[in-house]
């Protein structure tokens, strides 16, 4: 038994073992859990960079120096679907460098393409990582389109262990996801906010030093070359662009049938409570004329 001089120094340790351990609360409900894992070669080739890409034990790792990044890109285009993939990120000084897991259109319809993003902006040692997403819709992504863009901070360090990112797309909703966790849900509202061409599913790593790290305040630094990420424990579970109408993809939800459960959106809450750190429909500098579903 410990003695009453130690008892305050263990009374204090337990509330903290117990909040680390429930720092983030269940979203009660895994839709992970309901797709296969497949090989890199199963679904995806490599598309750019192919002298900066290898694949090992089912591993793939992409890399940046300063002759060039990579990228990969899937087999197939699709009209729906979960896309996941387990990544971990490059610790120190990664800013102007983005490390990318995405839907697009881009080579079927360039300069007037759809996206759905999750991108990683690096940044400098003192300051974490910046989960952006992001929906573009007819769009080419040079600054003369209408971004949707949240960004996060997130509740682990992303740098120390692979963790699950995923876009769940179907014809009602996106919803993004880490680790199972919701953070942002993106509904169809209307035609004319919501990407329904088929896409085609991409990783990459490349230098976005113009705006990536606090809006182009630092720049890739080559002295920390190379700049790495590394991909594994590949998800597609999707309607390919060929499939019957009738097929459709899985559901974020238990209840099968689109949305999100009451625990899911509590936990969603939390994230946004907690971690959102933009928010476009927030931005009093934005249009959003432009942005009608805000």
């Amino acid at each position: 038994m410990a003695s009453p001089l130690y008892l305050p120094l263990i009374l204090l340790i337990i509330p903290l073992m117990i909040t680390t351990a429930q720092n983030t609360p269940s979203p009660g409900y895994y839709p992970s859990s309901r797709v296969s894992s497949i090989g890199f070669g199963q679904g995806y080739s490599n598309l750019w960079g192919p002298q900066h890409q290898r694949v090992e034990q089912g591993t793939v790792t992409i890399w940046l120096d300063r002759s060039s990044g990579s990228g990969y890109k899937s087999l197939q285009p699709y009209r729906s679907g979960y896309f996941g993939a387990a990544i971990k990120l490059q610790p120190g000084y990664t800013a102007g460098v983005i490390t990318s897991f995405y839907l697009s259109n881009n080579e079927a319809h360039p300069g007037d393409h759809d996206e759905i993003d999750i991108e990683f902006l690096g940044t400098t040692p003192d300051k974490p990582y910046t989960l952006q997403t992001n929906v573009y819709i007819r769009g080419s992504g040079d600054r003369n389109i209408i971004g949707r863009e949240m960004k996060f901070h997130l509740w682990f360090d992303p740098t120390q262990d692979f963790h699950d990112y995923a876009i769940l797309w179907t014809p009602s909703e996106i919803i993004f996801l880490v680790d199972d966790v919701p953070i942002r849900r993106y509904p169809r509202k209307s035609d004319a906010t919501f990407p329904l061409r088929p896409m085609w599913v991409y990783g990459s790593i490349w230098d976005a030093s113009s705006w990536a790290t606090e809006d182009g305040k630092y720049k890739a630094d080559y002295n920390y070359q190379p700049f790495i990420g590394r991909y594994k424990n590949f998800k597609i579970g999707g309607c390919t662009a060929d499939r019957p109408a009738s097929c459709s993809p899985p559901s974020a939800s238990p209840s099968g049938s689109g949305g999100l459960s009451q625990q899911q959106s509590s936990v969603m809450e939390w994230v946004q409570r907690n971690y959102l750190v933009y928010d476009y429909c927030r931005d009093g500098k934005r249009d959003h004329t432009q942005t009608p579903e805000c």
